[in-house]
């Protein structure tokens, strides 16, 4: 069964048909379902507004892909998250980038990247409040005062979550069940 609020099986089912009027409506009508997706998962407004336009013309592109009407909903949320990820990878790169320059081997890099990947699930497995702020404050780089005005926090709460979420990763990351690449 779809979810509440979410467009009818019958609509999502056209679609997939590939009905482009069906299409369009289920577009239409998962719109603000999908923003808030993003809302709640991006770390700034800007990332959210764009992994859900992307995440509507995944939609629109590959409705005919959805194996069951009910599942929109949470493979809708699946592309958000997985969009919203995408960007604040970016973001890290292009930080990492503009640092200085080292040269490393392929061993190393590829240690880098996977250690990269294991800090990336551990944050992306956060919930959204913390999430948003320790993207904003350590990705991202805002100030702290920044982040607080941004989310609607004062600045001691945003800074309660921020620890909260980074003990959270550093417990993750010290998980015995997670695989360590040192």
């Amino acid at each position: 069964m779809a979810e509440p609020g979410w467009p009818r099986e019958s609509l999502i089912a056209a679609a997939q048909d590939g009905d482009p009027a069906a299409i369009s409506t289920l577009v239409s009508g998962s719109h603000p379902h999908v923003h808030r997706f993003a809302r709640t998962l991006c770390a700034s407004p800007e990332d959210a507004e764009d992994s859900a336009q992307e995440a509507l013309i995944i939609l629109y592109r590959k409705i005919g892909s959805l194996r069951a009407t009910g599942a929109l909903a949470s493979w809708m949320f699946r592309i958000v998250r997985n969009e919203c990820l995408r960007r604040a990878r970016r973001a890290w790169r292009a930080e990492e980038l503009s640092g200085p320059e080292t040269r490393m081997s392929a061993e190393e890099d590829v240690l880098h990247r996977l250690e990269a990947q294991r800090v990336a699930a551990a944050v992306a497995e956060l919930p959204a409040e913390q999430r948003r702020v320790l993207i904003m404050r350590d990705v991202q780089g805002y100030p702290g005062h920044a982040v607080a005005a941004a989310l609607g926090l004062s600045t001691p709460a945003m800074k309660s979550r921020l620890h909260r979420a980074r003990a959270a990763v550093r417990e993750r990351l010290q998980d015995p069940g997670l695989p360590h690449h040192d």
